[in-house]
């Protein structure tokens, strides 16, 4: 069936941090929601590209030699092998668009990977 997926209704289903939800597939592309609160890890995708679409808050892109602000209606793409490491000083809501092998810590693996994503 074709259906449209509402946001703020995906978004309040959860309230934990760091923890991607698919919401959507394009092709060989997941799209996911994701909050972010805090510093998440350096980390970098060796195969993926990755965009950020902030939908609430204000997310700030660390990169090793620069930082870019990215605010709600903004987004940023990372291009695969560039590190870096996604940071909110308050809770921000993320559109996630990546292909499907994608492991949200990229090359790390530490308490924050989630390698089997929950379905919203």
């Amino acid at each position: 069936m074709i259906g449209k997926v509402n946001l703020a209704e995906k978004f309040a289903l959860f309230s934990d941090h760091c923890n991607p939800r698919i919401v959507g597939e394009v092709n060989d592309c997941q799209v996911k929601v994701v909050k972010l609160i805090g510093d998440f890890v350096w980390h970098h995708h060796e195969a993926e590209d990755e965009m950020f679409l902030v939908v609430r808050g204000h997310l700030t892109m660390h990169f090793r030699d620069h930082s870019v602000d990215v605010v709600p209606g903004e987004f940023i793409v990372v291009p695969r092998g560039v590190e870096h490491k996604p940071a909110a000083e308050e809770e921000t809501e993320i559109l996630l668009f990546e292909p499907k092998t994608v492991l949200n810590t990229g090359n790390i693996v530490n308490e924050r990977t989630v390698a089997e994503l929950e379905r919203i």
